[in-house]
């Protein structure tokens, strides 16, 4: 009978540290973020958002001020070349279909200048956004002692009281006071 509590012995005694360190866990501290609504509603945000909106205008503007005479112009040079009726153009009409070729590529390359600019501004305007959600997002999590905060994106339901968005708002509005829109200039690539 001994041998029979030695051994009960030792197999509770391995348990013990398996089931202690299975109770070391405690239970989560869930925090609901509305990451898009922070993104988009914080006070620089807006603002950012808000000169995006012009810059997107501007390139809109440009593209429909560079499109409408190429459009003129290749209606134009689309009836001269019905009009040859199988002739070979002159010279003048060759002349203006190769201007309008030049024209129409310096539009195309304008009009990428600028969209890729867009796209680097808007992308800096994230950036600086990112760089101050996560420290708020850091700091509300801490003050309501939350240990995982999930998007409210990714969320399928969720009781109220888990949302913390009007907090991090709060944060991010203290901490992002301002977002630049024009994106610093690019390195220019090292040359060979």
């Amino acid at each position: 009978m001994t041998k029979v509590t030695y051994a009960a012995l030792a197999v509770s005694a391995l348990l013990v540290p398996a089931s202690a360190s299975a109770q070391a866990l405690a239970a989560p501290v869930i925090a609901i973020v509305d990451i898009q609504r922070v993104q988009t509603q914080c006070n620089a945000c807006k603002t950012a958002l808000g000169q995006l909106e012009t810059q997107l205008a501007g390139l809109r503007s440009l593209q429909t001020s560079l499109e409408a005479p190429l459009r003129t112009e290749n209606t134009a040079l689309q009836a001269a070349g019905r009009a040859l009726n199988g002739r070979a153009p002159d010279a003048a009409l060759t002349a203006r279909a190769t201007a309008f070729e030049t024209k129409s590529r310096d539009a195309q390359r304008q009009l990428a200048a600028r969209e890729e600019a867009f796209q680097r501004n808007r992308a800096y305007v994230v950036q600086q956004i990112n760089a101050k959600l996560e420290p708020a997002i850091a700091a509300v999590s801490t003050r309501r002692g939350a240990s995982l905060v999930l998007d409210a994106s990714t969320v399928l339901r969720s009781a109220p009281a888990l949302n913390v968005t009007p907090d991090v708002l709060a944060a991010i509005n203290v901490s992002l006071t301002s977002v630049g829109t024009t994106a610093p200039a690019q390195a220019a690539p090292a040359s060979r």
